[in-house]
């Protein structure tokens, strides 16, 4: 128990220091830390990563940032297919799963060496020319128009994090963020916090998909979520202080070590 609250509490810590995608490190540590298996670990995960984007969520929601039908519509879609991950991790061996999610560590860290900038200011517009996006705000009411193209891009982007999301017990931040940005002229606070809704949404169901599944959560899992909520909130406070890039490199750098660790626990 003791463990799982060091476990937790420092994973919370990572995701308040780094954003949401810090939660890709739960199941590494469930896996490697506490001797689950990654179909053990995946709802405990999602739990947890769930439970902290909830809070950024409603930030986003006082401050109206949150794209609410986008973030419905991706969950939706996310929610038809998170099922299909939850199967098909049933389905690969262990071995597979693990090597998946070092690949998957890998590219998260090459991300977010790659990451911009982020650019604060009063207005949630992107900077975009009408029809350089599949999804362009509306400049006069600012909201998305929601034409097919746009509909369909958002619908796909919501089957493709859901599966990923059931398959791996990841919240999906790393493919919604990057994907919002490329795809749409939403802001980057406005990305992040809608984002953070989708995650939220996402991970629920995949907890929902896993114990559907007959996955049960352990004592030593909730022992888990509670301290990763409260490693979170002190993450959240500490950021302020600790420059970005910083947090970046060390972010980058600590998932390609426990990537490693996991593909060598998974040739083991």
């Amino acid at each position: 128990m003791l463990l799982a609250s060091v476990l937790g509490l420092l994973m919370g810590l990572v995701m308040g220091l780094t954003g949401a995608g810090g939660g890709i490190l739960g199941v590494p540590a469930l896996v490697l830390g506490l001797g689950l298996s990654m179909t053990q670990a995946a709802p405990v995960s999602l739990l947890a990563v769930g439970a902290a984007a909830a809070v950024g969520a409603v930030d986003g929601l006082r401050h109206g940032l949150v794209r609410y039908r986008a973030a419905l519509l991706i969950a939706l879609l996310g929610a038809l297919f998170s099922p299909v991950g939850v199967y098909l991790a049933h389905q690969l061996p262990e071995a597979l799963l693990m090597g998946l999610f070092s690949a998957l560590m890998v590219l998260v860290a090459w991300r977010m060496l790659q990451r911009e900038k982020r650019e604060a200011g009063p207005s949630d517009h992107g900077t975009a020319s009408w029809g350089q996006k599949n999804c362009m705000l509306d400049q006069q009411t600012g909201r998305l128009a929601w034409t097919a193209k746009c509909s369909a891009t958002l619908a796909a982007l919501g089957a493709v994090t859901g599966a990923v999301s059931g398959l791996l017990g990841v919240g999906g931040g790393f493919l919604i963020v990057p994907a919002f940005k490329q795809l749409t002229d939403v802001q980057m606070r406005g990305i992040v916090a809608t984002s953070l809704m989708v995650i939220s949404l996402l991970s629920l169901i995949g907890v929902a998909g896993a114990l559907h599944a007959g996955v049960r959560i352990e004592p030593v899992g909730w022992v888990f979520i509670g301290a990763s909520i409260v490693g979170m909130l002190a993450g959240r406070r500490l950021c302020s202080v600790i420059p970005a890039r910083a947090l970046q490199v060390g972010f980058a750098s600590l998932c390609v070590v426990v990537a490693a660790g996991m593909l060598f626990n998974a040739l083991r």
